[in-house]
């Protein structure tokens, strides 16, 4: 039982990186062997995929781009109305709670934005607006009518 103690001891402390050669009472052919075993056996080490997460529902929408200047946001422009920084992913509307999450199929694939901003009240629940780190870039994006898929949390 102290063998196993000691052996398990050792593997935590390698895995740790308390130190790199294995120093074992029991031998470096036994440190290696239950190293082995145990990094086979350690859930933290899945190589399962994450589930997909779940859609609730799809939505028909208007989306267009928006950066961090002070004539298309606020006089703090790289701060959302969710109090975060602004960064690739987010995304504002009227409509869904700050912290939503959205993925954009037709346009990103499976990327998934999450709604931290919100836009002027005429724009309507049905328009999204994803933010770029540049002007030239949101314009690039222009306008595209397009569904979203508004996921599960």
């Amino acid at each position: 039982m102290t063998n196993l103690i000691v052996a398990t001891s050792l593997v935590l402390f390698a895995a740790l990186g308390i130190f790199s050669e294995p120093q074992s009472a029991l031998g470096s052919l036994e440190y290696q062997s239950l190293d082995l075993l145990t990094v086979q056996k350690n859930s933290l080490l899945s190589s399962s995929p994450l589930p997909e997460p779940k859609v609730a529902k799809t939505i028909k929408v208007i989306i267009t781009a928006y950066s961090s200047t002070p004539e298309e946001t606020d006089d703090t422009p790289f701060i959302t109305a969710a109090n975060t920084t602004v960064k690739d992913g987010v995304i504002a509307n009227n409509l869904l709670p700050f912290g939503t999450k959205i993925r954009i199929p037709e346009l990103y694939g499976d990327k998934v934005f999450t709604v931290e901003d919100r836009m002027s009240s005429k724009k309507g629940y049905y328009h999204f607006d994803i933010w770029f780190p540049s002007k030239e870039e949101a314009k690039e994006f222009g306008a595209k009518l397009t569904h979203i898929e508004v996921l599960e949390s």
